[in-house]
């Protein structure tokens, strides 16, 4: 079998992204030492370099490409709107892709954005647990490295790339502390779509300190959501009907929280006097509804340059950027009622 460019990364033991930088003739610095390393493993291995590959490498223009899950979305709005501005200071033009939450859609879109010959991709959407896409999704993005291109994402991805990470377990953890310290006791979770890890951690962050009140959450009261108003919405006339004595409710996101906000307030049930109700993002909107929402920051926009920073660095190990999130109390939430 031919040799192939990630069998000289593997014996060279460096990033394909570094392999192709050397033997694709990428005008991006690599250190003599990298250097050294990968031309004797090619000569240890006979490598015949792709001459397609190199061209294509040569040839990367500077465009950045951007996947997102919902464009509509004031989350991944914010995120875009901070790598515009790190990629205008940097002389990048972005294409933006969006999925509309469909893992094969976000798979196609690497394809295409590779034969676009873009310079570098950012995955702005939540990983996925999902073992089959996960594997495709790593061939992919292999395939660009290969070539020369950089990824960098948002969130917790089971793939290996360089990373933006909010604290989105500690903050979910810090929302709950906050909703015990108040004096609730009986609690609804407005769930985000299932596979996704940023459902998982928030969910999970939540619960543990549940637990380590001593409040154990009954699992019909996590209700599935998809992240839209629409969503949030009917999981909170789910959850009255089915634990009409609930006084406080945490929707993983704002979009969701906003639309539970609408339906209690369809239902004559005043907020925070009859119910608590907290979100996560601190989207722009949620400071201008009524009554203004109770949140967990998270620094999208931030996110969103960080990650344009990772995806146009020349460093060749991984690395991941920890962000912090911050509690942002409104008037959302309050004491539960004596009655």
């Amino acid at each position: 079998m031919a040799v192939t460019l990630a069998d000289v990364a593997r014996r060279a033991g460096v990033s394909l992204a570094t392999a192709s930088r050397v033997l694709n003739g990428s005008a991006r610095a690599v250190s003599d030492e990298m250097r050294a390393r990968v031309t004797a493993a090619a000569r240890e291995l006979h490598y015949v370099p792709n001459a397609h590959a190199q061209a294509l490498a040569r040839a990367a223009t500077q465009t950045v490409g951007v996947i997102v899950h919902d464009v509509s979305d004031p989350y991944f709005a914010e995120i875009l709107r901070g790598i515009q501005r790190s990629a205008a200071d940097a002389g990048r033009l972005m294409i933006v892709c969006n999925t509309f939450r469909d893992p094969q859609r976000e798979l196609e879109y690497v394809h295409l954005l590779q034969k676009q010959r873009v310079e570098a991709i950012i995955l702005a959407g939540s990983g996925l647990d999902d073992r089959a896409y996960c594997r495709s999704m790593t061939e992919r993005l292999d395939s660009f490295a290969s070539m020369g291109g950089r990824v960098a994402v948002i969130g917790r991805h089971n793939i290996a790339a360089d990373a933006v990470v909010p604290d989105n377990v500690g903050g979910a953890r810090a929302l709950a502390h906050y909703l015990l310290d108040l004096g609730h006791r009986s609690f609804g979770i407005i769930d985000g779509p299932a596979l996704l890890t940023t459902s998982r951690d928030r969910r999970s962050g939540f619960v543990q300190a549940l637990q380590a009140g001593g409040i154990t959450l009954p699992p019909d009261a996590i209700i599935p959501g998809d992240f839209t108003r629409d969503g949030g919405a009917q999981a909170a006339i789910r959850l009255l009907e089915r634990f009409p004595s609930i006084t406080a409710i945490f929707a993983l996101n704002d979009v969701m929280a906003i639309g539970a906000l609408a339906a209690l307030r369809e239902r004559g049930i005043t907020v925070p006097d009859q119910m608590s109700i907290v979100g996560f993002d601190d989207i722009p909107i949620a400071a201008d509804v009524t009554p203004a929402l109770t949140t967990m920051r998270v620094p999208m926009s931030q996110l969103g340059s960080e990650a344009l920073a990772l995806a146009l660095s020349a460093e060749d190990t991984l690395r991941t950027i920890h962000l912090p999130t911050e509690m942002i109390v409104r008037q959302s939430t309050a004491p539960p009622s004596a009655t």
